[in-house]
């Protein structure tokens, strides 16, 4: 048992640190688009929709306030914090779900209906940000209910929704590395539903491994 709690504290502190790298790496990404140049970047693949107001709001939207949710989401997922100081654990939380809920989650879903890839596309982009949206929802109610272990698990599959901002730029930093023989659209298609799915999956293993009972467990 005290092995386990030991592999469990470092794969908290390494995922962690490995969490506020690719926070820190998404924030530099975000820096291009404060001049709102319509070909910085991403957008340069965006030139056929750009002047289409709704999607053209929802990705500055999108872009400016990812890096927040990615951020105090992390909090979240910190036993020291969680015992410590309970109440930046609460103020981080609240601002993780009404920024998803409110704000970034409804720009992500707007945007997935003009994906890249068409609609095979479309269609991942579409299904993760409504269950990004249903899990960050389903999270807050058993808070509010104080079903807390119930409340960590939606909390980690709503994170790991989150974080398919970072997987999806790893993957096509690797597809781009590797050189993967595929077409430009297919890449797109595959890295589509490679950035959120693996991260639902990896999280179910740690639900399974007892991780919320861990985190909530008091030191």
């Amino acid at each position: 048992m005290q092995l386990k709690s030991i592999l469990r504290g470092l794969l908290n502190v390494l995922t962690f640190a490995i969490i506020s790298y690719a926070s820190y790496l998404l924030i530099l990404l975000s820096l291009p688009y404060i001049y709102f140049e319509p070909n910085v970047d991403f957008l340069a693949t965006k030139q056929l929709i750009y002047h289409i107001r709704p999607w053209r709001v929802s990705f500055y939207i999108h872009v400016f306030s990812s890096p927040i949710v990615i951020v105090c989401g992390l909090f979240q997922f910190s036993r020291w914090i969680l015992n410590k100081y309970p109440r930046f654990h609460r103020a981080s939380g609240y601002t993780y779900t009404i920024v998803v809920l409110l704000v970034t989650g409804p720009a992500a879903f707007v945007m997935s209906l003009y994906a890249n890839g068409g609609y095979p596309a479309q269609v991942s982009f579409v299904l993760l940000s409504v269950l990004w949206l249903l899990f960050t929802f389903i999270a807050l109610r058993k808070a509010k209910q104080q079903d807390y272990i119930a409340h960590v698990k939606w909390n980690m599959r709503s994170y790991a929704l989150t974080l398919s901002a970072v997987s999806l730029r790893f993957y096509a930093y690797l597809f781009d590395v590797f050189n993967i023989d595929l077409g430009p659209r297919e890449t797109y298609i595959l890295i589509a539903y490679i950035s959120w799915i693996p991260n639902l999956l990896f999280v179910e293993l740690l639900i399974w491994w007892k991780y919320p009972q861990y985190l909530l467990k008091k030191t």
